[in-house]
């Protein structure tokens, strides 16, 4: 179970070449054995939300070459990463139980994620307390906390928990005056890429208090779901952005998925689901741009 959810949670490539330089961030990354796992009390879950009560591991590892493909170690700090947060409800005193990220929208303020993060299905409503910590390690938050103003999923998510619809976009409200994308830049969304892709997948395990990182080649599940098997994606992970082509010179890539989807992203902490980005993805995202 992939995502700490909240109580009662369930759980066209669009290609805009903007740079932004984010100064400060290693271009590498490095690697760590004996990521922990484990289950907790406290929240309920589903899928691969986080679960709350837990006390996040001693981490100090040493610098090494990323782990081989499929098997997570401990990103540095970098543009890249940088993108990538943890979710937490209303501030960051409580656990953070999912991940997003910053997707390129012409407002310069979208996030990605699963949509069981953000959607409270015994209220059959949107979840409107959400803050987004980018870049977050040990409580250091380097560009702050961002709060979500609105959050937009498919109405086949609303109304019965579809899986193939387990993807919602969050808006941003803006910060010391700026939208996330101009600090942060954006990746751009990628529709109908195919089920056989490289793939770097950055998410947040509640366990944690660090981001862990995995690299492998994404494979077909079924028609509307992709399937990759990456050590430790455990709960917490839900929302994680499969990113794929990224290029250091335009500073962007494209995100393919979200972990979430089958069983809400999977109930094995080595193998994790993505909901297929087809034409209905396309349409929630432009949804997203027109009800900013």
């Amino acid at each position: 179970m992939r995502s700490l959810a909240r109580k009662s949670v369930l759980p066209l490539t669009f290609v805009v070449m903007l740079a932004a330089a984010v100064v400060g961030y290693a271009t590498e990354e490095s690697g760590v054995t004996g990521i922990s796992s484990g289950n907790s009390g406290g929240r309920s879950s589903f899928g691969k939300s986080g679960e709350g009560s837990q006390d996040p591991q001693d981490q100090d590892p040493k610098a090494t070459a990323p782990a081989d493909d499929g098997n997570a170690y401990t990103p540095r700090r970098t543009e890249q990463n940088a993108r990538v947060g943890a979710v937490f409800e209303k501030d960051d005193s409580g656990d953070h139980f999912c991940t997003a990220s910053v997707v390129q929208s012409p407002a310069r303020n979208m996030l990605i994620t699963a949509a069981h993060c953000a959607f409270d299905s015994d209220a059959g409503s949107t979840v409107d307390d959400l803050v987004f910590a980018p870049d977050y390690r040990n409580g250091d938050e380097p560009t702050g906390l961002w709060k979500v103003k609105k959050v937009i999923v498919d109405d086949h998510w609303a109304k019965s928990q579809d899986e193939d619809y387990d993807v919602a976009f969050l808006v941003l409200d803006k910060k010391n005056g700026k939208q996330i994308q101009d600090v942060l830049g954006g990746n751009t969304l990628g529709i109908d890429r195919g089920f056989d892709n490289e793939v770097k997948i950055t998410g947040y395990p509640t366990s944690r208090n660090t981001p862990i990182s995995c690299q492998n080649r994404t494979t077909k599940f079924s028609d509307t779901q992709l399937r990759i098997q990456c050590t430790d994606f455990e709960g917490g992970t839900s929302g994680s952005p499969w990113l794929a082509d990224y290029d250091p010179k335009s500073h962007t890539g494209t995100v393919i998925g979200v972990l979430g989807g089958h069983e809400g992203g999977g109930d094995e902490d080595d193998v994790s689901y993505a909901a297929y980005f087809d034409e209905d993805i396309a349409k929630l995202y432009k949804r997203a741009q027109d009800e900013d």
